[in-house]
C-alpha cells in the first residue's frame, strides 16, 4: 500500500481480519527493505535463518530486542539521508538507543501521530501548556524522545507556554499570566508522567496552590516505573492531577523512541489502543509464544512507519496483557491492552530522557 493510502486510513477503522491482511503484506515489505538497506539487520536475519521473500504473519515477523538499538547503529538509508537522530530514555551514564530518521520516516511518523491525536483532541489547535522546560528541545539534530514528544504534540497547539523554567522549577507566575483571560477555555496540556508528578502536582501541593483548568485535556506518558517505586498508582496520579490542576480529562499513552509516531493512546475506558499503524503481540517470556487474551507476557510492538531503520518489530522490556480486540466499549476497532510493569532486571527508564530529577 502506498504511503498516502496507508496514512489515509482511519486510525481505528480496521477489524482483525482486515488489519491482519494489511500487516502480512506491509511487514514483509519492510523486512525486505531493511534487509537490503541495513547490513547489520541482514546479518542478524541470516544468523537467525530467516528466509527471504513471501508474506509474513504478524507474529512471525523477525523481531529485534529493544536493547539492540543501544548496542548497534541500525540504519537502512545512506547516512547523508539522515537528518535527525533520536535518542531514547536511559538513566544517567547508561547507553541510549540511537534512532536514525530520514525525511520520509519523520514525515510519516508525524502524520500518524496527528491522525491518532486528532481522534482524541479534535482538529482545532488549542492553547498549549507544556508541563516541561524548554531545555528539552536544545539540540534539534540529535534530541531525546522527550523533546520529540513535545514537538510532536505541538502540532495540536497554538500559543505555547512552558510551565517549568530552565532549572526545572514550576514557573507559577508565568503559567498564570498565560492563563489570564482563558478561564473556561479548553487547553491542551502535555508532559511526561514523572515530571508532571514531581515538578507540577507536588510543587502545587507543597505551595498550597491549585489551578483551574477545567474543560482542558492532559496527555501524558512515560515514567511509570519511577512512580511505581513511590507507590503511586495510575488512579492516584489522575486524582491528584485533577485536584491540583482541575483537569478532568487525563489520558495516558504508551510509546517508545524506537517507534515514534505510532503511539498507543488511552481511551476514556482506560484502555491503551493500537492504531492501524501499530500493533501489539503479548509473548510468553519462557518461549516467546503468543499469549491469549488476559494472559500476561512481554510486549512486542509492531509499526508500519519506520523506513530509515529496522524498527518495525520490536520486543520491548515491558510487561502487559491483551484485554481484547475490536470490542472496546469506546467503539475503536483494534487491540486494546494494559501495561503491567517491566521485565525483571530490565534497565530502569525514566521520562524518555536522561533527566534524573
Amino acid at each position: 500500500m502506498d504511503q498516502e493510502a496507508l496514512l489515509g486510513l482511519g486510525p481505528y477503522s480496521l477489524n482483525r481480519e482486515e488489519k491482519t491482511a494489511l500487516y502480512r503484506r506491509e511487514l514483509a515489505g519492510l523486512t525486505r527493505r531493511h534487509r537490503a538497506g541495513c547490513r547489520e539487520y541482514r546479518r542478524l536475519l541470516e544468523a537467525l535463518g530467516v528466509p527471504e521473500g513471501g508474506e509474513l504473519a504478524p507474529e512471525d515477523a523477525p523481531m529485534l530486542p529493544v536493547g539492540l538499538f543501544k548496542e548497534m547503529d541500525l540504519c537502512s538509508v545512506p547516512r547523508e539521508a539522515v537528518f535527525k537522530t533520536l535518542t531514547s530514555s536511559g538513566t544517567t551514564g547508561a547507553q541510549v538507543s540511537r534512532i536514525f530518521l530520514d525525511a520520509e520516516t519523520s514525515a510519516m511518523q508525524q502524520r500518524a501521530l496527528y491522525r491518532i491525536g486528532e481522534s482524541f483532541i479534535g482538529d482545532r489547535r488549542l492553547p498549549f501548556l507544556v508541563l516541561d522546560s524548554k531545555r528539552a528541545l536544545r539540540d534539534r539534530a540529535m534530541f531525546s524522545a522527550r523533546g520529540a514528544g513535545i514537538l510532536g504534540f505541538s502540532i495540536f497547539g497554538g500559543r505555547t507556554c512552558y510551565a517549568l523554567d530552565e532549572d526545572m522549577a514550576l514557573d507559577l507566575d508565568g503559567v498564570r499570566r498565560f492563563l489570564d483571560g482563558r478561564q473556561g477555555e479548553k487547553l491542551l496540556l502535555f508532559g511526561f508522567t514523572y515530571m508532571i508528578w514531581k515538578h507540577v502536582v507536588r510543587a502545587l501541593e507543597e505551595r498550597g496552590e491549585r489551578l483551574d483548568l477545567s474543560g482542558s485535556i492532559l496527555i501524558h506518558g512515560g515514567g511509570w516505573k519511577k512512580l511505581a517505586g513511590q507507590a503511586v498508582s495510575q488512579d492516584e496520579f489522575k486524582d491528584r492531577v485533577r485536584r491540583a490542576l482541575g483537569v478532568e480529562t487525563v489520558l495516558d499513552y504508551y510509546g517508545m523512541a524506537e517507534q515514534t509516531g505510532g503511539i498507543y493512546m488511552e481511551c476514556p475506558c482506560g484502555h491503551l489502543h493500537a492504531s492501524v499503524w501499530s500493533d501489539v503481540i503479548i509473548r510468553r517470556s519462557e518461549d516467546y509464544g503468543v499469549c491469549a487474551v488476559g494472559e500476561p507476557g512481554v510486549i512486542e510492538s509492531l509499526s508500519l512507519l519506520p523506513r530509515s531503520y529496522p524498527g518495525h518489530a520490536v520486543l520491548t522490556e515491558d510487561l502487559g496483557v491483551l484485554l481484547g480486540e475490536d470490542d472496546c466499549p469506546c467503539g475503536r476497532l483494534g487491540k486494546y491492552f494494559a501495561v503491567t510493569g517491566r521485565v525483571p532486571r530490565a534497565e530502569v527508564r525514566g521520562c524518555s530522557d536522561t533527566y534524573e530529577g
